[in-house]
């Protein structure tokens, strides 16, 4: 009675719990960690928003079970939404669910589709329930890689001829997650038709959608056909600083729409339905929060590059997300990324996110989250510069100590 059980052992020990732990001991000694680690929103959710939710508690009958696949006003202010913004129609009633969070309705996708040894092509790097989803649901996990360039389809191919059985979909998210990267809609398009000459599904995560700071990025569904193959996940986590609400949709392919909504009636009842109605009230109300939000995170985006470059460690400045995907310093880079993040926690005071922790081949990089303001930002510069200023002198012993990985 002591072995793990079956899905536990598939998921690997959780890697960023190691560098939580060096932070919580730094913490409990009294020392002023600036968390750049997890892209947890720190801006307010909008008044207007919060204000519908506290007139919407105080209603009759609104603390009773809610509707599994989303009211019908939240349905149709997300396909109202998805004409605004990228001019697809959206059928409210058969193409639209609402999910708790992107998280739960990528995880309740994967429960709805997978077969026990189906094999589903991810990206590597990348956001980790979009591997681990399918593990837990008995599937087989093909990494491709996360950058949308010429080799991402020679890598999709190789794929599919060494895949059994064949595989039943692939994974993108633009922008990404970690990496920050962002796909055109020609890509989508090409896409779109791979997977339609192969006869496969596609599941795009498209939650930093409004985070971006050059063009909008698009949506899959915008390529010709795409509803024939393609399911897409957005949250109104970032965009509307709702990260707690958990409030997410996934829409697109009727099948695959109507699989996730037969899993989700058997599993939940939906979000509370004061926060059904408040999240219709940010995506039919104004926008002009989100405008404000996105000139925050790139004027933070702009003072980050700009001063942990100037503290000796060149940061690649994203086009989109709240992240921004550090390569590690060329003389930290043999300890890893975890060993890496914990040493910035213990003698910069800084958290980041480890990129092992979003596939092994992120081991080069660590996260670094736009959730502090400018003056913590400049403040955690600060840190960097004087600790590597003086790793040569006091950190002599750590790397060669790590170098083996």
């Amino acid at each position: 009675m002591t072995q793990d059980f079956h899905s536990i052992r598939r998921l690997p020990p959780y890697v960023f719990e190691q560098v939580n732990r060096v932070k919580a001991a730094a913490r409990k000694d009294g020392a002023d960690i600036i968390d750049l680690g997890m892209g947890n929103p720190d801006l307010p959710t909008p008044e207007h928003i919060t204000a519908k939710l506290c007139e919407n508690a105080n209603k009759p009958r609104t603390n009773r079970y809610s509707a599994s696949k989303g009211i019908p006003g939240l349905r149709k202010a997300q396909a109202a939404y998805y004409e605004r913004r990228f001019g697809v129609k959206l059928n409210p009633d058969t193409q639209v669910v609402a999910t708790l969070g992107s998280k739960e309705g990528f995880a309740n996708m994967a429960q709805a589709i997978t077969a026990p040894g189906d094999v589903v092509l991810v990206p590597n790097p990348s956001y980790p329930i979009h591997a681990f989803g399918f593990l837990m649901a008995g599937g087989v996990i093909r990494n491709v890689p996360s950058t949308p360039g010429p080799d991402y389809f020679v890598a999709l191919e190789r794929a599919i001829q060494h895949s059994i059985p064949k595989p039943l979909a692939v994974v993108v998210c633009y922008p990404s997650n970690p990496t920050a990267e962002v796909a055109s809609l020609d890509f989508y398009k090409d896409l779109v038709a791979f997977a339609k000459k192969h006869e496969i599904w596609v599941l795009s995560d498209i939650a930093y959608s409004e985070i971006y700071f050059d063009d909008p990025p698009p949506s899959i569904l915008q390529a010709p056909g795409a509803f024939d193959v393609a399911v897409e996940f957005t949250s109104m986590s970032k965009t509307y600083s709702m990260p707690g609400w958990r409030v997410g949709f996934a829409v697109g392919n009727d099948r695959l729409i109507s699989a996730l909504s037969r899993v989700k009636s058997y599993l939940d009842y939906g979000a509370f339905t004061p926060i059904q109605v408040a999240a219709s009230a940010a995506l039919n109300g104004p926008q002009d929060c989100v405008d404000e939000m996105r000139a925050i995170y790139k004027r933070r985006r702009d003072v980050l590059v700009d001063t942990f470059t100037k503290a000796g460690w060149a940061i690649p400045s994203p086009s989109a997300s709240m992240f921004c995907w550090a390569p590690i310093p060329e003389k930290f880079r043999a300890m890893g990324s975890i060993e890496f993040a914990k040493l910035l926690v213990e003698k910069a005071d800084v958290a980041v996110s480890p990129g092992a922790g979003f596939g092994e081949h992120g081991d080069d990089y660590v996260r670094v989250a736009l959730v502090e303001n400018e003056h913590r930002i400049r403040q955690a510069a600060r840190n960097i510069k004087r600790f590597l200023e003086t790793a040569d002198n006091t950190l002599h012993n750590v790397v060669p100590l790590h170098a083996a990985r």
